[in-house]
């Protein structure tokens, strides 16, 4: 039996039912519509078959008088013709639109010519006798009337002869095309006609069968409908079960309220439904779907008790927190399981990925112990795996850094903290120039970015941060605390630095100036021999909370070189922008990081020491995670001090080669030149350094393939990629293999 509407869809009220009861009105309305039209085509038709009957009417009268006409000429009789509306009039027309207006225009020249020939025989009957050139002109006049009025009237006899003639032979042979015409017409209708038996006896068996059907089909559904009134029509919660496997790919579907985020904060209902691992939300059925939440796996979801509407729950994801509200407790616990099982499938199915970073660890983990090892492409990956894990067990790592939400997997790689879901969005929304948030399980992290975080912590930032925590009232959030009081804290902590310690009076003059002996290192620059780190970096769990002095007074100095020609100095009281120069070199993330969210501009130049930048400082230590941090706050990879000299020169120069391929992939410029108008490449080559010139080389060759394949190449060889990351775990987990040189000078 066809079922136009279902009846377990009409319970639901869903937008699909709606919509589909919209469809059935609109076809009843359009068949409506058809039928009224058809009538009055019809009605049309009677009327225009009458206007028909009676110029058929006409048309025969009109042949009876061109018969009569024509009663003279037995070949022109025409008697009782009872023709139709086929008649072929072209040849009627031609006959009368060239003929005779032919006819006619001869017939003006011949009246116009005889006019002009009694015009002359008058003047020539006038003409007197004593003026003998009056005559002459009056004879001549006539003589040249007479000729012109004899050819006019040849040629209108002419006219009159050949029209009396066409008049026979155009009129018949019209007639004869029109009744042949009209004998062709009714024998093509009857030959159509007697082919449409089979088909019309067909129809009739057809309309036949159709009556029984709708007879059975009427009597099926008004049993049906019966048995189904019988029953509880009140609104059935198992309609909602959470079904992952649906044939249309809808896990879960129904109404719920949303709450706007605007200022009005007003509440509408909305069809629901998650489908391909996403929340969607439409109001009719055939609008677009709008997106609440694009990935589930970036989203949690809890019930919500401080709103003053019952059943309410949130979706919390990075980049919004969506309040919901269900008719029911058990509605809510409904979707909030549905929520909670899709998350589980969309892990699961990410997790059974091959290609997914989880998948691979697990799979190269296993082989390698089936193996008793494994290649260095499976040593990383182990080490990348490892070093996630390690990012999560930094102290205070284990909390979220702004509300102390247990077991964080976001993270802000600028700051170095990791953040729950929630805070994250918040983050997210502050721009990249405030915080960078990265997924700790779903995106792909590089080892130079592991060992960054790895420096810093929550610890440390909350101790810069919130230094101040304890002198002001307002209260710091905690897990269950409202989005709108986490992102108040959030703006204030790192947008308005509300909690960080003042600066000292002291050190307001910008410069530096160079000792003896770090003008006497200086010069090794130029040289391809590797300064040697300053001084080892502090231990981060070391750092100090200090009241009525700022802690990085007992952080910076310790670590100062100790040179005996080393003139002492005290760098507690520094502008932020030179406290961030010497702490660049001495590897000192907490002070970096004090420096940045005291103002230091990232970029600061030391016009003492050649217009060196902070890069340029963690280059000459070799500090690569120094590096990657200077970097994430928008350091400026190809700003060149006073000799031109960029920190991809500095790097190559020194031979630091994990310097040289965290530039390269940040951006840096290979063609530079400095002002003796050598660039990395010369410079590399000069040092036969053979790792630093395949790296240069090979990112140069990239860049060139990538221009060749226009707008829609690819972003990068699979050979060049793979080749920066072995360098840069080599950078990040094995420097020692990087500190080789050629033997043959000439490489």
């Amino acid at each position: 039996m066809t079922v136009k509407l279902d009846f377990e869809e009409c319970l639901k009220d869903s937008p699909r039912f709606r919509a589909e009861i919209e469809v059935v009105q609109n076809d009843v309305s359009e068949l409506e519509t058809r039928l009224d039209k058809l009538v009055k085509q019809c009605q049309a038709m009677l009327e225009a078959g009458r206007a028909y009957c009676q110029s058929s009417k006409s048309f025969v009268n009109g042949l009876r008088e061109l018969g009569h006409h024509c009663s003279g000429d037995k070949m022109m009789e025409v008697k009782g013709m009872c023709l139709c509306h086929l008649f072929l009039k072209t040849k009627l027309q031609t006959f009368v639109k060239e003929d005779v207006r032919r006819f006619k225009d001869v017939r003006k020249e011949f009246e116009r010519s005889s006019e002009c020939l009694e015009g002359a025989q008058g003047r020539n009957a006038q003409a007197p006798r004593g003026k003998q050139h009056e005559v002459e002109e009056a004879s001549n006049a006539l003589l040249n009337a007479r000729k012109a009025f004899r050819s006019e009237a040849l040629d209108y006899v002419l006219e009159i002869n050949v029209i009396e003639a066409k008049k026979k032979t155009d009129i018949l042979m019209a007639i004869l095309s029109l009744m042949e015409a009209q004998a062709q017409f009714f024998q093509q209708g009857h030959q159509s006609l007697s082919e449409l038996d089979e088909y019309r006896r067909k129809l009739n068996e057809e309309h036949t069968q159709f009556v029984l059907n709708s007879a059975r089909e009427k009597r099926d559904m008004e049993q049906r409908h019966a048995a189904i009134k019988k029953k509880d029509v009140s609104y059935d919660d198992s309609i909602m079960d959470f079904n992952a496997d649906a044939a249309n790919g809808i896990a879960m579907e129904g109404y719920l309220y949303k709450r706007a985020s605007n200022a009005f904060k007003t509440w509408s209902r909305r069809w629901f439904s998650i489908q391909k691992n996403q929340l969607v939300y439409q109001k009719k059925f055939k609008d677009q779907p709008t997106v609440v939440v694009e990935d589930l796996r970036l989203c949690t979801v809890k019930p919500s008790a401080e709103n003053e509407r019952r059943f309410c729950f949130e979706v919390v994801s990075p980049s919004k927190c969506c309040l919901l509200q269900a008719d029911s407790e058990r509605q809510q616990q409904a979707w909030i399981s549905a929520v909670q099982n899709s998350i589980a499938s969309a892990f699961q199915e990410r997790r059974e990925d091959p290609h997914s970073p989880r998948q691979r660890c697990s799979s190269m983990s296993a082989s390698n112990l089936a193996a008793g090892g494994g290649g260095g492409g499976a040593d990383q990956e182990k080490e990348g795996c490892k070093a996630l894990e390690e990012v999560q067990a930094i102290p205070g790592n284990k909390q979220c850094c702004d509300c102390g939400e247990p077991g964080p997997d976001w993270a802000s790689i600028n700051l170095g903290i990791t953040l729950c879901i929630v805070c994250s969005g918040i983050h997210r929304s502050l721009g990249v120039h405030f915080s960078k948030v990265r997924s700790l399980t779903l995106d792909s992290w590089e080892p130079e970015l592991i060992k960054l975080m790895c420096e810093l912590g929550n610890t440390v930032i909350n101790r810069i941060y919130e230094a101040r925590i304890d002198e002001i009232t307002i209260k710091k959030p905690h897990p269950s605390s409202p989005r709108g009081d986490k992102e108040s804290w959030i703006r204030s902590k790192y947008v308005e630095k509300k909690f960080i310690q003042k600066l000292p009076e002291t050190g307001r003059n910008p410069l530096l100036r160079r000792s003896s002996a770090r003008r006497n290192r200086a010069t090794t620059q130029d040289r391809t021999v590797q300064r040697p780190p300053l001084k080892p970096k502090p231990n981060r769990a070391t750092l100090p909370r200090v009241t009525g002095k700022h802690w990085r007074q007992e952080c910076v100095n310790p670590v100062l070189p100790s040179d005996e020609d080393e003139e002492e100095e005290d760098l507690s009281g520094l502008h932020p922008g030179a406290l961030l120069y010497r702490s660049a070199a001495l590897q000192n993330f907490p002070v970096m990081a004090d420096a940045l969210a005291h103002g230091a501009d990232v970029n600061w130049v030391n016009v003492a020491e050649d217009s060196s930048t902070p890069l340029i400082q963690a280059v000459t230590a070799n500090a690569l995670a120094a590096c990657e941090f200077l970097l994430q706050n928008s350091a400026n990879v190809n700003q060149a001090d006073s000799n031109g000299r960029g920190p991809l020169h500095h790097a190559t120069i020194l031979g630091h080669t994990g310097l040289v391929c965290l530039f390269l992939k940040r951006g840096a410029d290979y063609n530079a030149r400095d002002k003796s108008q050598k660039d990395p490449i010369t410079i590399a080559v000069d040092a036969a350094n053979a790792d630093i010139v395949t790296l240069l080389r090979i990112a140069k060759m990239n860049k060139e393939m990538r221009e060749m394949d226009g707008a829609f190449g690819q972003p990068g060889d699979e050979t060049y990629q793979d080749i920066f990351r072995d360098f840069s775990h080599m950078a990040s987990n094995n420097p020692e293999k990087l500190k080789r040189r050629s033997a043959d000078p000439k490489t």
